[in-house]
């Protein structure tokens, strides 16, 4: 069975410092390469300096349907089109879809995390998994596949 040592922290203390390395660098990335997000939070007069715990996660502008659909097709991309690997798009029923991008490195780490949540419900290579869910713009259904396929 897997087990994915290197992914799991050893305690609380470290698990907290990882969410705010990974949360901090988000923040980051956003501001740095999103068009969108930068005049959201230029809008606010917020610098990503200005996030620096966790519980900043309160100053940060919200983000509406509204804005996800006035943004399509493109206008929340924060990689170069070209390392865009996946699309996943609602139906638009209620008028312009909302649409998702990834990149090979997201493919690679949402296929690891959902394998770790299979390894941790006691899934083993030797099992076999049904997915049943819908592979619309809730993802689940990929992410489940994804993990399936990366635990073996």
């Amino acid at each position: 069975m897997l087990v994915f040592q290197d992914y799991a922290p050893s305690g609380k203390d470290e698990m907290l410092s990882l969410q705010k390395e990974r949360f901090l660098w988000t923040v980051n990335h956003a501001y740095s390469n999103s068009p969108f997000y930068r005049r959201k939070f230029d809008q606010l007069g917020l610098k990503p300096g200005d996030i620096r715990e966790l519980d900043d996660i309160v100053n940060l502008p919200v983000t509406t349907k509204e804005e996800l659909r006035d943004s399509y097709p493109f206008g929340l991309m924060a990689v170069p089109e070209r390392d865009v690997v996946r699309i996943h798009a609602s139906s638009g029923t209620t008028g312009k879809k909302t649409v998702a991008y990834y990149t090979q490195k997201d493919i690679d780490d949402w296929a690891n995390m959902m394998a770790r949540c299979w390894n941790m419900a006691g899934v083993t290579p030797e099992d076999r998994v049904q997915i049943t869910v819908g592979y619309g713009l809730w993802t689940a259904g990929a992410g489940f596949q994804l993990g399936i396929e990366r635990l073996g």
